[in-house]
């Protein structure tokens, strides 16, 4: 009788996950948050001011072996687009050591913006971001387009932007 019960229960799960899958495959586009980000500079980045503009928010940490080792791809990504409108902020967790996002950003010399999230509420605001790395696409009118759990397939993810890119804003 408990062998029936837990495979009821199982099976009950597992449709639950896949409605969830279903849900989030066909849902239409959420829109970014309103946030304000703090740089290393300590200067702050509106998503106002990232407007008409496609973007990317990447989720990381120092102590993630997956972020660091994505970030190269993350440089080349920037480069190749940024020439085109494309920004990228680099959001290091509210967990990650301040002086490690620094060191860090200074020896890779990144490219892009990179926010502390020193409250955690750019992580609370993109629907609890706990795993790292969480990517997100941004288009021009401000709708998150693809969100990555993990590192990104990079051969879509720039297909992705650059259909964004060539798409007109309204």
């Amino acid at each position: 009788m408990l062998r029936r019960k837990s495979s009821w229960w199982l099976a009950v799960c597992a449709g639950l996950i896949v409605l969830g899958f279903i849900w989030q495959a066909f849902r239409p586009a959420a829109n970014a948050p309103a946030l304000t980000y703090t740089t290393l500079s300590g200067s702050p980045l509106s998503t106002a001011s990232l407007r008409g503009k496609v973007y990317l928010v990447n989720f990381w940490a120092t102590t993630c072996t997956t972020c660091v080792a994505e970030m190269p791809e993350l440089v080349t990504t920037f480069n190749k687009y940024q020439p085109q409108g494309f920004e990228l902020i680099a959001v290091a967790m509210q967990y990650d050591r301040p002086d490690y996002v620094v060191s860090f950003t200074q020896q890779r010399q990144l490219p892009f913006t990179v926010a502390l999230d020193t409250q955690g509420q750019a992580a609370e605001a993109f629907g609890q971001v706990v795993m790292t790395p969480t990517t997100f696409l941004v288009d021009k009118e401000g709708r998150i387009l693809k969100r990555y759990l993990g590192k990104p397939n990079f051969a879509e993810l720039h297909g992705l932007i650059e259909s964004a890119l060539a798409a007109p804003h309204a």
